[in-house]
């Protein structure tokens, strides 16, 4: 195999010596191209794509550079420089010099590989397009990436449509049907679509398998006729589905290496119609494996385990196969090589087993896998012997056939058994007939196309399948392209259909078949054109008169010609009057004998059927007898034509007439002109004139249709402009008229109008004035409701106010109830110690009544003005100490709402210094309530010290003679209740100060709430452990002690009553205070404030208990 480097070549052959294909893979050529310089580079080729005619093939590789390859010229040229990888490559536009290419940046360029000129560039893709698809008349383009596929208008360029799917799905691709207006979209999910290119509308879907596995789509191939679908993906299973039915043909099963299908690609040959049966299927290792759809049989391979393929192309003419091959390079394979072994014909059907003896001459024959005909019985046929005739070496050549067969030999097994066995028939007819298979000579033929002479075939001879309508069409127009006369015949179509659906399946041999045919068996019957042969039918005439003048005589007499009873035989070749298996044994018989065998076999025909026609009178019965099937043993007709070969005379056989069989030249077919050119060419030129009058009649018709069209276009035209200036005149009349009854009555108006204005100059100042009333009225009670919203608002709080001070009430009824039960313990407590003093002092109570009731009352009095500032000090350090609750308790609101919406980060910090500037607030008001209580105490105590001084002057004044332990016993007192009141402040300031320390450092409740408690505890210690001294008069002390409980037990009811209207005086204030404030915080503070005044109360009666 030869290896080409294009190198930075522009152009230059792709081989320098005549290519061989490899006998061992049938590949021609490798193609490479390497970059110059001193380290040479392999530059890898990408993607590679057929023209439609077979004959060149573009290839782009990785740098960009796009290649022509033209594989009939032997000629390469670099046509386009991209700069960019590319994609994907089409080259089967209508334009045949233009092509597109996709690339790496997701755009589609169109370029001439003539001028190498950019003819238009299309974007809209936003990833890499993945395979390009024309359409058969190369108008339209779909391009196929993964997320939407984009129909193009190759005319102007233009985007017509594009399909979106979700990205889930994805599309696999999406590509135009061969001879069809029909898409094919498959999609990931293994779902396949048809769509009509025309209207875009869903034609219909492909099922789903559901029994086996999955096998995820990712290669597809249609044959030519667009009627079988190839379907392959991550398995190593195929699916084939019929398009026509939309139902899944057969799964065919690769072998086990196979385990992914990567590319799909069906071998086309031009004799199947467009069925292609051999389908190429590359796998994950890199070897492509060519099938038989059809017997599911591996034909060959392509491509090895160390030089894989990854991409392959197929030519639309079959005759070539380029590779894109793992290293980069390109590989260019013979089909003809490659298919060389499973084209071979069978072998011989009759073979010599034993020689020639030279004694006795005698020759055997033995049929080999001859098949015996199912007439036969079933014993066992011993090998005839024959005698061998002594043959001139000129007939012994003239009697061998091709692949060993010989003539002769043929013509005795046919008279033995009758027939060809059906396995061989069509090789032995081949051999018979000598066919040259003459391919390119057919090829340039079947690529003309079909024949106008046959456009309308399917309305003259309307047949239900449409491959062998295609296939007749075929034929007679390659036949036509041979031979002029051909188009002329009308009766070719019925001569010819016999063979088309023979040979259906190799079109080749089907018209060489026919083409020897009409050379050998149809001599002389184009001299009479366009009439019937007359010379032909007076030679069957002439043979049917020698042997039976009486059946000639009837059908002279009845006048029926021989136009009528032998040219519907030979038209049709007796197709119209014999079954399939009758026609093929005929002809077995008439391929095997001189031309004049046809002849003869309808005289023999004729007279076989004497008796029947002897019987017709009639012109219609003959016409149907020589028209339809009859009642007829075939095999006799094959004898009597044997007999009458025999029998009749020289001067009036047809083989006298008729040459002997010369079969068709190999290379070019001979030239076919045994006909009257001048009525053909006549006939020709009159069909053409007619069809060139017929195109002038259509176009003339057109114009004058156009012509009419426009003329009553014109005429509605001119009737609606006339029709249009009349309504304008009218219009125009009654628009005078109308003006002038409006200019009367516009006077009328006007006058109307200045009143109506007055009117409403009056009525525009009443509703102004109207509405700036109902403004008002409209803001008045939108302030009334803004009020009344306001006053619920009150009613809500001092609701909720009302029913806090319930609460509060009811926990000072708790504490009066617990003041209750002290107050009782005191009373039992001091009944104890009024007992126990009594009978201390008893003795001394009646000396010293007068002195201790002086005393007494003194004392006493000092106590009362002192209890009296105290409760005003107390009064205010209650004040004060609800104050500081109620900012305690805002301190804590406020630290909850901050704590709450925490996640503000822009309020964080504003807050965190709100809430340590309100602590610091409340640390120093508490310090200065600590301050004023202090100094409260030390101005009580300095006017208590100062009462007391004045008393004992006053006492001193009066007389010294008093008993000399008095001042002792008050200094002693004095002294235990100074103590009893300074030591709860500071144990109270330390238990404060030690719970603050507990607490949040914003809460001042423990400070405020501790002193009192311990103060009522200190003082009731105090009380408790009160006991005169030892020199008191328990009289004295008894009765001392009994004023001053009354004395406190009243005290402590009118300091209820205080409390209650401090109470009552502490709701008013806080339900004035809260109409006159609006703000958040003063409403949250009202609570604290109830709580700090309930607080103060207990403390208050605590005191006065005390």
């Amino acid at each position: 195999m030869q290896t080409t480097d294009v190198g930075n070549k522009e152009s230059g052959k792709i081989w320098y010596r005549n290519p061989g294909p490899s006998p061992s893979n049938g590949a021609i050529v490798s193609i490479i191209r390497t970059t110059g310089g001193h380290r040479s580079k392999k530059v890898r080729f990408l993607h590679i794509a057929f023209d439609t005619t077979g004959e060149e093939f573009l290839a782009g590789d990785h740098h960009g550079n796009i290649y022509v390859f033209d594989v009939i010229r032997n000629r390469f040229r670099l046509i386009q420089k991209t700069a960019q990888a590319c994609t994907a490559l089409a080259f089967n536009l209508r334009r045949t010099s233009e092509y597109l290419v996709a690339l790496a940046d997701y755009s589609i360029k169109c370029f001439d590989k003539d001028t190498k000129q950019l003819v238009s560039w299309m974007r809209g893709h936003e990833c890499a397009v993945s395979s390009v698809s024309v359409h058969s008349s190369g108008r339209y383009a779909i391009t196929t990436s993964a997320d939407t596929a984009q129909l193009w208008d190759l005319d102007t360029f233009q985007r017509k449509r594009k399909l979106n799917v979700r990205q889930s799905v994805g599309i696999q691709k999406v590509f135009f049907l061969p001879l069809s207006n029909t898409i094919l979209s498959c999609f990931n999910d293994d779902s396949i679509f048809a769509w009509e290119s025309d209207t875009l509308c869903c034609k219909y879907q492909l099922p789903v398998p559901q029994e086996g596995p999955r096998l995820y789509y990712r290669a597809f191939a249609v044959t030519r006729d667009g009627r079988t679908l190839a379907a392959g993906g991550r398995s190593n299973l195929l699916h084939l589905w019929s398009l026509d039915s939309r139902q899944l043909l057969r799964v065919v099963q690769m072998p086990p290496k196979v385990r992914t299908v990567r590319q799909l690609q069906f071998l086309p040959d031009n004799f199947d119609g467009g069925s292609s049966q051999a389908l190429g299927v590359l796998s994950q290792d890199g070897i492509m494996r060519f099938i038989n759809i059809q017997t599911c049989k591996l034909l060959f391979d392509i491509g090895t385990l160390d030089d894989a393929i990854t991409s392959v192309a197929v030519s639309p003419s079959g005759h070539h196969i380029v590779t894109v091959m793992d290293s980069g390079g390109l590989s260019i394979f013979s089909v003809q090589a490659l298919t060389q072994e499973f084209n071979k014909p069978p072998p011989s059907l009759v073979k010599v087993v034993t020689g020639v003896n030279k004694e006795d001459q005698r020759v055997k024959l033995r049929a080999g896998p001859v098949q015996r005909p199912a007439k036969t019985s079933g014993r066992r046929v011993k090998p005839k012997v024959l005698r061998s005739q002594a043959l001139s070496p000129l007939d012994d050549k003239e009697n061998e056939l091709p692949d060993g067969l010989n003539k002769r030999r043929l013509q005795a097994l046919l008279k033995t058994f009758g027939e060809y066995p059906s396995k061989y028939r069509m090789f032995v007819w081949r051999s018979l007939l000598r066919l040259p298979e003459n391919h390119s000579a057919f090829n340039s033929l079947m690529d003309k196309g079909t024949h106008s002479a046959f456009l309308t075939l399917q309305e003259r001879y309307p047949i239900k399948s449409q491959k062998l309508h295609r296939g007749l069409q075929r034929l007679l127009s390659a036949l036509t392209y041979w031979s002029a006369i051909f188009g002329e015949t009308d009766y070719l179509p019925l001569m010819a259909f016999p063979f088309v659906k023979l040979f259906q399946n190799n079109p080749l041999v089907c018209f060489e078949v026919v083409a020897t045919v009409l050379v050998n068996w149809c001599q002389h019957w184009f001299e009479y054109f366009p009439n019937p042969p007359l010379n032909v039918l007076s030679m069957v005439e002439n043979a049917l008169a020698h042997h039976d003048k009486e059946l000639l005589q009837h059908l002279i007499n009845c006048g029926i010609t021989s136009q009528l009873y032998v040219w519907p035989l030979l038209e049709t070749l007796f197709s119209e009057v014999l079954t399939r298996e009758e026609w093929l044994k005929l002809f077995d018989n008439v391929f095997s004998n001189h031309p004049a065998f046809l002849l003869m076999a309808v005289v023999s025909y004729v007279t076989c059927c004497r008796a029947p026609l002897l019987l017709c009178t009639q012109r219609e019965d003959f016409e149907y007898f020589f028209h339809h099937r009859n009642h007829l043993d075939v095999t006799a007709v094959v004898k009597e034509t044997y007999r009458l070969m025999d029998t009749t005379p020289q001067e009036l056989h047809p083989r006298s007439m008729l040459s002997d069989f010369e079969p068709l030249t190999r290379g070019q077919y001979p030239v076919f002109n045994k006909y009257p050119t001048f009525i053909v060419e006549h006939q020709s030129q009159e069909r053409e004139r007619i069809r060139q009058q017929e195109m002038e009649y259509l176009r003339e018709r057109q114009m004058v249709q156009d012509m009419q069209a426009e003329t009553v276009r014109r005429q509605a035209a001119d009737q609606a402009w006339y029709t249009q200036q009349e309504l304008l005149q009218q219009a125009e009349e009654q628009r005078r008229t109308m003006l002038q009854e409006e200019e009367s009555k516009l006077a009328e108006q006007r006058a109307r109008l200045a009143a109506m204005k007055r009117e409403l100059k009056l009525k525009e100042l009443t509703l102004i004035d109207a509405a700036r009333r109902r403004f008002l009225k409209h803001q008045h009670d939108q302030k009334r409701v803004e009020l009344r919203r306001l006053d619920d608002e009150i009613q809500r709080k001092m609701t909720l106010r009302d029913q806090e001070t319930a609460i509060t009430m009811q926990d000072l009824e708790l504490r009066q109830m617990e003041l209750e039960a002290q107050r009782g313990l005191f009373e039992q407590q001091l009944a104890k110690e009024q007992e126990r003093v009594t009978q201390e002092v008893n003795a001394e109570v009646e000396v010293r009544r007068r002195v201790a009731d002086l005393e007494d009352s003194a004392f006493h009095q000092a106590l009362d003005a002192d209890s009296v500032h105290n409760l005003k000090s107390k009064q205010l350090l209650e004040e004060s100490l609800a104050e500081a609750e109620q900012m305690d308790t805002d301190t804590d609101w406020k630290a909850h709402v901050f704590s709450r919406l925490g996640w503000v980060g822009a309020e964080q910090e504003r807050h965190h210094q709100e809430l340590s500037r309100l602590n610091k607030e409340v640390l120093d008001k508490e310090e200065q309530l600590i301050l004023a209580m202090k100094e409260v105490e030390g101005k009580k105590w300095e006017d208590v010290l100062e009462k007391r001084a004045r008393l004992a002057e006053g006492r001193e004044a009066c007389g010294g003679d008093g008993p000399s332990w008095e001042p002792e016993e008050t200094r002693q007192h004095l002294d235990r209740l100074r103590s009893s009141q300074e030591e709860p402040p500071r144990g109270s300031r330390q238990e404060g100060h030690l719970k603050l320390d507990l607490r949040s450092p914003c809460s001042t409740r423990g400070l405020l709430q501790k002193p009192a408690l311990a103060h009522s505890q200190s003082k009731n210690v105090c009380l408790n452990s009160e006991s005169p001294p030892p020199s008191t008069s328990p009289s004295n002390s008894s009765h001392s002690a009994q004023l001053s409980l009354d004395r406190g037990r009243k005290e402590l009811e009118d300091k209820e009553r205080e409390l209650m209207r401090d109470v009552r005086e502490l709701r008013r204030r806080l339900a004035d205070r809260s109409r006159n404030e609006t703000s958040l915080t003063c409403s949250a503070s009202i609570q604290p404030s109830i709580t700090c005044g309930s607080l103060a109360s207990e403390d208050t009666i605590t005191n006065t208990v005390t």
